[in-house]
């Protein structure tokens, strides 16, 4: 039995210049829909956030938007979500979105979305968590991210004992199959980190 119920999903406010990334997003919210994966996201309406979301939802998907108070107008607020939580910051935001989550996707986006992204991995490579973290490479966009994890590896600053375990797929239709053969293989106490841990991080 599988043990992925919710994926948080990071990432654009934007939908960036190919037509294949907010295809995606609603392929993915469809897809979790479908299967009765609670989509957990930054709450926005805009961009690939809010392609993934009204797609979840119009398929009779579940979603938790989660966004401080902050960038509520900024990224509209996507007001259909059965449970929106309004953070005071970002730091609350990511830790809400960990500790609600099974698993992370990160699809194309900017800064923010690395951000989040990368903050996961270091989690994970510092042994705080178990959780799988997948890349959704449309179109070959997290290569450049990819090639730069090599070249750490190269020099030596990702050490063979803190290695970063990070799943890709190139097609939608290969990422829940992934998380859940990724999620199958971890004891279940190792997936979670103790909420007051987090608080810590």
């Amino acid at each position: 039995m599988n043990q992925i119920k919710t994926v948080c999903v990071y990432c654009g406010s934007g939908p960036g210049t190919n037509p294949r990334f907010v295809e995606t997003a609603q392929a993915l919210g469809k897809i979790f829909a479908e299967n009765n994966i609670r989509l957990v996201y930054g709450g926005g309406s805009v961009g690939l956030m809010g392609a993934i979301a009204r797609s979840a939802l119009d398929h009779g998907g579940a979603v938790t938007g989660i966004i401080p108070d902050f960038l509520r107008a900024r990224e509209n607020a996507l007001t259909r979500v059965q449970e929106m939580i309004v953070t005071p910051d970002m730091h609350e935001r990511k830790r809400l979105m960990f500790e609600r989550a099974d698993a992370f996707v990160a699809l194309p986006g900017g800064v923010g979305t690395l951000e989040e992204l990368v903050e996961m991995m270091t989690w994970q490579q510092l042994g705080r968590h178990a959780k799988p973290i997948l890349l959704a490479n449309i179109d070959g966009f997290w290569e450049p991210l990819l090639s730069l994890l090599a070249h750490m590896r190269s020099a030596q600053f990702i050490r063979p004992n803190l290695e970063v375990d990070v799943l890709k797929a190139e097609r939608v239709e290969d990422i829940l199959p992934r998380l859940r053969a990724a999620a199958a293989r971890i004891p279940e106490e190792a997936k979670a980190m103790a909420p007051e841990v987090a608080r810590r991080m």
